[in-house]
């Protein structure tokens, strides 16, 4: 099959449509992209969902085969645990050729398992790993691409706005790259969230601060404390399945994942308190929006009696 010359004339087909999701569904209809999307909440009362999508007029589905007619190429943008389970729904409804970029944090392992389906259906498995934050970057976000399909998808991909770099023609190499990272990055989210909370309960948060300045003094803590409690309140249950995909990366190669499991229950218990209103409405404006951090570890505090289970 002869994909259009100009990648910008091509049908994109987003499967999931959270924050990711909708940051690349604007980006590309900004541009005048075709834009379709899959999401498994469609029907099922998300008001915000169907009103973004409506919006930026893209049509959202709640099936695989519907959202996939036509495409070209498919961005699969779902939860850590979902990467396979989406692979193997989109290829039964595949054709010929089209690309299909999996940016989700899994495992090299996962990934290779969503590879071989989509690429028995006779798709181009391209591996993405993206290596930090979307938001501010948004689609210009640092991207590695791996696998055999990953160069002949790089220039589409520039000419969309993606700021991609093939990492590595082996499969799985990019994602453990991210996956290490992650060890570190959403470790040091939950560390600096227990840390913080529990020097806050013995009122010692102004020293331990000061200490981390001095061990650290290009990082300003009591900014980065805030955005770490903002965004593991937010997406706790998104880091915490990511946090688990790290900790298969760290055992496949024998090693026990002590850290990797250990951050990935602390995010599964921030998301138990989001979801039980710790921290407020979800949707309230001002849910995990602090500009300072003690506010958050203070709803912690005075719910110290919700058992806790790291």
């Amino acid at each position: 099959m002869a994909l259009p010359e100009n990648p910008k004339h091509w049908r994109i087909a987003l499967v999931g449509y959270g924050e990711v999701g909708r940051i690349l569904a604007e980006d590309l209809r900004a541009q005048g992209v075709l834009v379709s999307a899959c999401d498994l909440k469609v029907g099922a009362g998300d008001t915000a969902l169907a009103r973004h999508a409506g919006d930026f007029r893209v049509p959202i589905f709640g099936d695989h085969a519907t959202t996939l007619e036509g495409a070209d190429l498919v961005i699969s943008a779902v939860t850590a645990s979902q990467t396979v389970v989406a692979a193997q729904s989109c290829s039964l409804s595949f054709r010929k050729d089209v690309f299909f970029l999996d940016l989700n944090s899994a495992s090299p392992g996962a990934k290779t398992v969503a590879a071989e389906m989509i690429d028995s259906a006779g798709g181009r498995f391209v591996e993405g790993a993206v290596m930090t934050s979307v938001p501010p970057y948004r689609s210009k976000v640092p991207m590695l691409l791996g696998g055999p399909h990953a160069a002949a998808l790089e220039p589409a991909l520039k000419a969309l706005g993606f700021a991609p770099r093939v990492g590595d023609e082996r499969l799985g190499v990019v994602s453990a790259t991210k996956m290490c990272r992650s060890v570190m990055i959403k470790g040091l989210e939950a560390m600096v969230i227990e840390s913080f909370t529990a020097a806050r309960a013995h009122g010692v948060e102004d020293a331990v601060i000061a200490s981390l300045h001095e061990t650290f003094p290009g990082i300003d803590w009591e900014k980065q404390g805030s955005y770490f409690f903002q965004r593991v309140i937010e997406h706790g249950r998104r880091r915490a399945e990511e946090m688990a995909e790290a900790a298969q990366t760290v055992a496949e190669m024998g090693l026990v994942p002590l850290s990797a499991a250990g951050s990935a229950e602390r995010d599964s218990w921030m998301a138990d308190c989001a979801d039980a209103g710790i921290f407020g409405r979800r949707d309230s404006a001002n849910f995990a929006r602090s500009p300072d951090w003690r506010t958050e570890a203070d709803r912690i505090i005075a719910a110290s009696k919700i058992k806790d289970t790291p």
